[in-house]
């Protein structure tokens, strides 16, 4: 897994009623984007350092905007 600042970390809930967390790297530990990451969670508005586990996956930042809900 490898990402960059700006990336989203989607996070599986391991049971079906948990909640998918998702948050938006802000810092990388390590140059080559490898874990652990500095990530701004949606949910709680903090900012933890993470070591992802097999239920959670990256979602590359978009340079463009996401399209409105209709």
């Amino acid at each position: 897994m490898r990402a960059n600042v700006a990336d989203w970390l989607v996070v599986k809930g391991a049971k079906l009623d948990d909640v998918t967390r998702k948050g938006e790297i802000v810092q990388l530990v390590h140059e080559d984007g490898a874990p652990p990451f500095y990530v701004h969670w949606l949910d709680t508005d903090r900012v933890t350092l993470v070591f992802p586990g097999p239920d959670a996956h990256v979602e590359r930042h978009s340079a463009e905007p996401s399209a409105p809900a209709v």
